[in-house]
């Protein structure tokens, strides 16, 4: 029988309409391309400015760092990172504020206050707004994060205001949780995916034969589309390399800090790799660290030797090598996402990542929250160039994070109390 305009128009607005729900929102990614995922890099104690902040190079955004800078690390790094210093914590001071502020731009104790956020932090609010769903909505990953317990200074994600998201801490529960073999229900699910994908193909297909010229290509450029569709539907055993194993540490020795640190590393780089979330946090310890860093010889905790004042003593000396060491754990990062190719498209996981590095204070004496140490590193897709040295002038912090959020393709106004500001960071986003 004749197939009429009308029934084409509408057969192919069904398929299309079945193609992007089963996809979480692909054609909308297409218009307005976006970060494909969002990780948060914590670490505690603010920084010496001095030996933090990049070196200008030439004229415009171009930048360097110094031998002795506790970046140093990341030198080669330069291309596939942005630095930002000048963002403030809007009225924010000492560690327990800069926790709670930092991640969600809404003040320590407020409960009363305009936002479209709800006092979430970025990870759980991009999370719950992303199209699609993987398996894990969001992971919350953490290094002796609660040695003195559920207390303000440990606990960096909240659901809402006042609600936190403890991180999981032992590198074999999150094994165990993230890498067990599909639930039944998700093995139902995704074969009720491919037998939708199959309907949409095998009716597309008959379709194209009754078709002819422009109607014809067009159909052809949609079934193409239903075809990489089908190919994505795979469980994520298919999907990506097994997990990496996991030693059997205690998550409280001192002395295993490093180690859990790296184990962690991996789970996170191995679900994102999968495809499990798109969405993961790691924070290393806890504001006012009380890790010794004994694996390099120190016998006084990160946060005492934090607030050592004299720049000629061997406790200063100890607080850089500590933040340097900090530094290569975010090499380490960098280097497992960009080793990566991203499944859904071109470049590396990191290529299409967007990585915050950010701390809870800035100044590691006065506890400020001024002139705050950040770097976001990935290409966010193309929506950040990365390789820029980007300062800033006391503007609110809330402003980056709301241009994150733009950056993973949401549309929010704002993020947090608006009283801190509205829109998003100037020169930040392509």
């Amino acid at each position: 029988m004749p197939l009429s305009r009308r029934s084409f128009v509408r057969s192919l607005g069904a398929a299309m309409l079945g193609a992007r729900a089963l996809d979480g929102g692909r054609a909308r990614a297409q218009a307005m391309p976006a970060a494909r995922r969002l990780v948060i890099f914590y670490t505690p104690d603010g920084v010496q400015h001095d030996t933090w902040r990049p070196l200008r190079e030439g004229p415009g955004y171009g930048y360097r760092f110094a031998p002795d800078s506790v970046l140093q690390p990341l030198q080669d790094w330069r291309d596939k990172m942005c630095v930002l210093d000048g963002l403030e914590f809007t009225n924010a001071r000492e560690h327990y504020a800069g926790m709670t502020q930092m991640l969600t731009n809404v003040a320590y104790g407020t409960t009363q206050f305009e936002s479209v956020t709800g006092g979430a932090s970025l990870d759980q609010y991009v999370a719950r707004n992303l199209p699609g769903g993987p398996r894990f909505r969001s992971l919350e990953l953490g290094v002796q994060c609660s040695i003195w317990g559920s207390i303000p200074e440990a606990r960096m994600c909240f659901r809402a205001a006042g609600e936190t998201v403890p991180p999981n801490e032992d590198p074999r529960d999150v094994y165990r949780r993230v890498f067990e073999a599909l639930a039944p229900e998700e093995s139902r699910r995704l074969a009720q995916r491919r037998s939708v994908i199959d309907l949409v193909k095998a009716e597309a297909e008959e379709m194209s034969r009754a078709l002819s010229g422009e109607e014809k290509r067009k159909l052809d450029l949609h079934l193409d589309a239903v075809r990489d569709l089908e190919r994505q539907i795979v469980s994520p055993r298919e999907r990506c390399d097994a997990a990496p194993s996991i030693l059997d540490l205690d998550p409280v020795d001192n002395a295993n800090f490093p180690a859990l640190g790296r184990a962690q590393m991996d789970l996170m780089v191995a679900a994102l790799a999968c495809d499990l979330t798109r969405v993961a946090s790691l924070q290393w310890s806890m504001a006012a660290q009380p890790t010794v860093f004994s694996w390099m010889g120190h016998t006084e905790s990160h946060h005492s030797l934090s607030h050592v004042e004299d720049p000629a003593s061997e406790g200063v000396a100890q607080f850089l090598a500590e933040e340097r060491w900090y530094s290569e754990q975010f090499r380490y990062l960098l280097q497992r996402l960009d080793a990566l190719p991203e499944p859904a498209g071109q470049g590396s996981l990191l290529d299409n990542s967007l990585v915050l590095w950010i701390k809870e204070v800035g100044d590691r004496i006065t506890h400020r929250c001024a002139d705050m140490p950040i770097v976001v590193a990935g290409g966010a897709s193309g929506r950040i160039t990365p390789g820029r040295y980007l300062s800033y002038a006391g503007e609110s912090h809330g402003q980056l994070l709301t241009s994150i959020c733009w950056a993973m393709g949401l549309n929010n106004r704002s993020f947090g109390d608006e009283a801190f500001g509205i829109g998003g960071l100037s020169g930040f986003l392509v």
